[in-house]
C-alpha cells in the first residue's frame, strides 16, 4: 500500500525534543525508501523547509539550519517520488475546504492523496482512522489500537 507523508512526519524526523515521535518518523521513513510506498508532495517538502528551517522560540535555534534544510530537500528530492498539483488537484483541495470542512492546507494535503489515488494519508493533522473519498487518515504517532 502506497501512503502520502504529512509535512509533520517529515519535521519529526529532525526534531530531538519528541524523540519517541522522531523514531518512529525515521522508521516510516526509512520503510517508505526501501518499499517504495511513501510519496511526498510537493507542498509538504516546501513546508519542510520553512518548518525546520525557522527558529524554535523568540531569538532560539532551529532545528536545520537553512542550508541544511535545503540539502534535506534534495535528498527527499531523490530518494522519494514527488508528487506535483494539477488544475483539477486544486479544484479538488476547493471542493474539500467545504465538504470536509479542512483547512485549505490539509485539503491541499489530502487533495494529493486523493487525485494520485494513495489509499492512505499518514498525518497527526487529521482525525485517525478518518476516510477522506478514497483517503484512509492515520496518525502514526498514535499508539496502537487493541
Amino acid at each position: 500500500m502506497t501512503a502520502l507523508v504529512d509535512t509533520n512526519i517529515l519535521v519529526y524526523r529532525y526534531d530531538p525534543r519528541f524523540p519517541e515521535k522522531q523514531r518512529l518518523a525515521t522508521t516510516l521513513l526509512r520503510d517508505g525508501i526501501e518499499h517504495d510506498s511513501i510519496r511526498i508532495a510537493h507542498q509538504a517538502v516546501v513546508e519542510f523547509v520553512q518548518a525546520v528551517s525557522r527558529p524554535l522560540s523568540k531569538g532560539g535555534a532551529s532545528l536545520l539550519t537553512q542550508p541544511d534544510a535545503l540539502d534535506e530537500a534534495e535528498q527527499l528530492l531523490a530518494q522519494y517520488e514527488i508528487l506535483f498539483p494539477t488544475p483539477s488537484l486544486v479544484r479538488l483541495a476547493l471542493r474539500a475546504v467545504s465538504r470536509y470542512r479542512l483547512s485549505w492546507f490539509d485539503a491541499h494535503i489530502w487533495a494529493y492523496a486523493e487525485h494520485y489515488g494513495l489509499d492512505e494519508l499518514w498525518s497527526e493533522d487529521f482525525s485517525d482512522g478518518r476516510l477522506l473519498g478514497t483517503v484512509r487518515v492515520h496518525n502514526p504517532f498514535l499508539p496502537p489500537a487493541t
